[in-house]
């Protein structure tokens, strides 16, 4: 049986590109809430429509996923880029609203009640400045519209540095269980306050979460599977970024994964399938397949008399984002996240 867990599935391959597909980015939006998911939805709701109830043209609402334990929602935004301000600085605001950080309890790390807002090109006619610019500018405006919000910048958007989100979240205390926000430094906004935190506003490439939980409740087994996995360990997987979390009575191998640049290595072998790739201002980039990481977690936890009990994707693949979001917008469908009905295997 596969240790995928049942999560939405469409195949992309086939769906025409558009003129507004060219145009497309998306945002991963990160809010500290699911265990109400009904306000969940209301911040979704805000990134799609005005206050007067007026939908927003070129915008669609892909997916929503709640994790309870973590207490931690992402929300897949996806726009022209001309329409992506709007949209997320409009969710942003209504997370602020609706959610407060003296309240929030949850085993996954966190600073702001939006959390993090990543903004990624989907359309060959986006670039990395085009994305920074848009991140730059959420993050200004959010400081505008919600007095006493605090952002850090991370990616294309953290000019002149360019440092990638897991640097920034180090020198942010993100880790930390109990982050000292007194001592931060925010690029945009005051000093960090209790009710909004801190949030990491940036760009880069297209980043998936593939989340695998391995059927212990030990953690030190956990980390040590988290390392070996991890880019930065030698032999370890590209682009991977990794935690190991308690979840749901076990242990969680929860991954992002960064697209790199490059089209992927050669299959060493007839079985095994390239590594997905895409462009962006002409350049190639690849991601690590959510199966290689699975099968990787599975292996090692093997050797230490460990199974594997599922593994998801959280959304999508970048090429299945963009795919969808034509689809959705072709169709008018904004609420998308309320049309799935397919089923991953």
């Amino acid at each position: 049986m596969s240790p995928w867990k049942n999560t939405t599935y469409y195949n992309c391959r086939n769906m025409t590109t558009t003129s507004m597909g060219r145009r497309l980015v998306t945002c991963l939006l990160n809010v500290s809430e699911a265990r109400r998911k009904d306000l969940v939805e209301r911040v979704a709701k805000a990134a799609l429509y005005d206050s007067q109830g007026v939908r927003r043209d070129g915008t669609t609402v892909l997916n929503i996923f709640n994790d309870r334990d973590y207490n931690r929602s992402v929300i897949t935004i996806v726009a022209t880029v001309e329409a992506i301000r709007e949209a997320v600085l409009s969710a942003c605001e209504k997370a602020c609203e609706l959610f407060d950080m003296r309240d929030h309890s949850g085993v996954h790390p966190c600073l702001g009640a939006v959390d993090l807002v990543p903004i990624y090109p989907l359309g060959e006619d986006v670039g990395p400045d085009d994305c920074a610019r848009e991140s730059r500018a959420v993050a200004v405006g959010l400081t505008e519209r919600v007095p006493g919000t605090s952002v850090f910048l991370f990616g294309w958007a953290d000019a002149p540095h360019q440092r990638g989100l897991a640097q920034r979240r180090k020198e942010m205390g993100w880790f930390k269980k109990t982050p000292d926000l007194n001592g931060v430094r925010p690029c945009v906004g005051p000093v960090p306050c209790q009710r909004f935190g801190l949030t990491g506003v940036g760009a880069s490439p297209y980043v998936m979460n593939c989340n695998v939980t391995i059927d212990t409740q030990d953690l030190t087994v956990g980390r040590r599977i988290a390392a070996a996995i991890r880019e930065s360990t030698p032999g370890g997987l590209p682009g991977v970024q990794v935690l190991a979390l308690p979840h749901e009575g076990a242990v969680e191998i929860a991954c992002n994964v960064e697209s790199v640049p490059g089209a992927g290595p050669s299959p060493t072998d007839a079985a095994a399938a390239p590594w997905p790739s895409f462009s962006i201002g002409g350049r190639p980039y690849c991601h690590v397949p959510a199966r290689l990481i699975a099968a990787r977690v599975a292996r090692l936890a093997g050797d230490q008399g460990v199974a594997t009990k599922r593994a998801a994707l959280v959304g999508f693949t970048p090429i299945e984002c963009r795919g969808l979001a034509e689809l959705a917008l072709s169709r008018g469908i904004a609420e998308f996240w309320k049309e799935q009905q397919s089923v991953r295997m």
